[in-house]
Order: structure tokens, then C-alpha cells, then sequence
């Protein structure tokens, strides 16, 4: 059963004591805050960034406020490199509980503009490297019984972003490795959400005003992180964060209206648009096969009625 907070009472805390966490892109932004939040909560953290120099810092910051960490340089499409962390992190902790999935970059530009090695290389670094450190951590939390994996989405892929199309590609293919998982893991009690950001980083720089920026700082976001890596951690969830303003988003389905077959099936289609683009009566489907279903299960009340 999926807890949520209004289970735990307004005198309790979300507490991480015993569990590892590894956290990507974290040496600086969002993966830093959430690092920090992570370690304060008791949470041992491996802090991970391309560069070995940024994660020892934040592992200083952490150690002298008190909490647990360790550095672990390297790509996260490095294979090699991530399957050292894993291994670094096993023989230090001899487990890991959480994967926060945040290292990124943005490479902006219109879909006109851009080159295809640039939409490849933000593809690569989203998506398949959220792939390859999930892959190397699969199997130890599935053994433990126990696993939270975040996933960092974005409101670019979700619901789109001028000048994005790379970006919100690899943001929206990481929700649905999130759905899929979730249900692969659920036996497991391996948790998968995503985390939707907005947040002023090194990657929000220029995009938006100073004034919006102040506001939308790393600090703000990462409780929703905090959330959705903890023992009361819903499975298959959104998160939508910034400024300290939370709310879920849904991937629906509309209610099914049955077209049928037919030379005129597409002008019949067109003229039923406005009923079944409705969404008044939209649902989430538990699966992509219960999407099917439904759709068979139309066809055959259609003809038994």
C-alpha cells in the first residue's frame, strides 16, 4: 500500500537513518540540495559529478554539517564508471536504498537549428544515462527488498518548451521508463517516480528572469525529492516542483468513443473530435494493456448493445 503524508501526523518526520543514497549531477544545484537534504535526514550519500573536484566539496559540506558522504567522479553514460560508483558504494555502505537520477544538460536551440549531435548528446546524457546507473542498481535493490529511484523530468516534456525539442524528448521517454518500471518493480517494493523541477541552476541561467530565478531556488524543490525517496514513497507518481508549490501530473486517457471501420471512419473521427478530446470524464490507465482492453472491450459492448 502507498503511503502518503497526511499517514504520518504533523508531529512525525521523514527519516532516512540506515539508507544509501546515490545522488548524480550533484555537485552543484539541485543535485546538491538534495544531497544536503538527503545527508541531514540521516541518509549516507554518494555524491556524484563529471568532475571529482565539485563532489568533494559538497561531500565537505556535508561531512562538517554532520552528515555521512562520499565522492564518486565519472559520466553517467559511462559504463565503466558507474558501475565503479556502484561497487565504491557497496563496499563502503553494503547497500543502496535510493537513486536519485539528476545529472543533465541543455543544449537549446529551435528544431531548425539544431544539429543532431546535439539531440543525440542530451538523449544520451537524460535518458541513457539515467538508464545505465538505474541498470547497475536494479538488481542490488531488488535483492534488498527495498529501492527508491527518482527520475528527473521536466514540465518541457510534459508539456513542451520552444526551443526544447531534444531536452523535452529525453524528459518525456524518462516517464515512460518511470511507468514501466514501476510496475516491474512493485513486487520488489521498488518505488519509481519522477521529479519535475523548476529551479534556478546553471542550466536555468539566461532562460529566465533574476526575479523568477530568486524564487525558484534548489532548496525549494528538493523535499518533493525527499518525499518520493522515503519509506512513505508513492510508486508511478509526477512530481511537479518549484518554489516550494507541489502538484502531480497525470498522463489520462479520455473517455473511448467507438468510430468503427468504414470508408467515411475518418471524416466520422473528425466530426467526433470536439467528444473525444473531452476531458471530463479522463482516466489514468494502470498499464498500456489496460488501455487496450479498453479499447476492445468498447468494440464488443458496442456490438452486444
Amino acid at each position: 500500500m502507498n503511503a502518503s503524508t497526511d499517514s504520518l501526523g504533523s508531529g512525525a518526520s521523514l527519516r532516512l537513518d540506515g539508507r544509501v543514497a546515490i545522488v548524480t549531477g550533484a555537485g552543484a544545484g539541485l543535485g546538491r540540495a538534495h544531497a544536503h537534504l538527503l545527508a541531514s535526514r540521516g541518509a549516507q550519500v554518494v555524491v556524484n559529478d563529471l568532475n571529482l573536484a565539485p563532489a568533494e566539496a559538497v561531500v565537505a559540506e556535508i561531512r562538517a554539517a554532520g552528515g555521512q558522504a562520499i565522492a564518486a567522479a565519472g559520466s553517467v553514460t559511462d559504463e565503466a564508471a558507474v558501475q565503479a560508483m556502484v561497487a565504491q558504494t557497496l563496499a563502503t555502505w553494503g547497500r543502496i536504498d535510493i537513486l536519485v537520477n539528476n545529472a543533465g544538460i541543455l543544449r537549446d536551440k529551435s528544431f531548425a537549428k539544431m544539429t543532431l549531435e546535439d539531440f543525440r548528446l542530451v538523449v544520451d546524457v537524460h535518458l541513457m544515462g539515467a538508464v545505465v546507473c538505474t541498470k547497475a542498481v536494479w538488481e542490488t535493490m531488488r535483492a534488498q527488498q527495498h529501492g527508491r529511484i527518482v527520475f528527473t523530468t521536466s514540465s518541457s516534456g510534459l508539456f513542451g518548451n520552444f526551443g526544447q525539442s531534444n531536452y523535452g524528448a529525453a524528459k518525456m521517454a524518462l516517464v515512460g521508463l518511470m511507468q514501466t518500471l514501476a510496475l516491474e518493480g512493485e513486487k520488489t517494493n521498488v518505488r519509481v517516480n519522477c521529479l519535475a523541477p523548476t529551479a534556478a541552476t546553471a542550466m536555468t541561467q539566461g532562460i529566465l528572469p533574476p526575479e523568477v530565478l530568486a524564487v525558484l531556488t534548489p532548496e525549494s524543490v528538493s523535499p518533493g525529492l525527499l518525499f518520493l525517496v522515503s519509506d512513505e514513497a508513492p510508486t508511478r507518481a509526477i512530481l511537479n516542483a518549484g518554489a516550494g508549490v507541489f502538484a502531480a501530473s497525470h498522463v489520462s486517457l479520455t473517455a473511448p468513443v467507438h468510430i468503427g471501420t468504414g470508408a467515411d471512419a475518418p471524416e466520422r473521427l473528425a466530426a467526433a473530435w470536439p467528444r473525444i478530446s473531452d476531458r471530463a470524464d479522463s482516466t489514468v490507465p494502470g498499464s498500456g494493456m489496460e488501455q487496450s482492453m479498453r479499447e476492445v472491450q468498447t468494440v464488443l459492448g458496442t456490438r452486444r448493445a
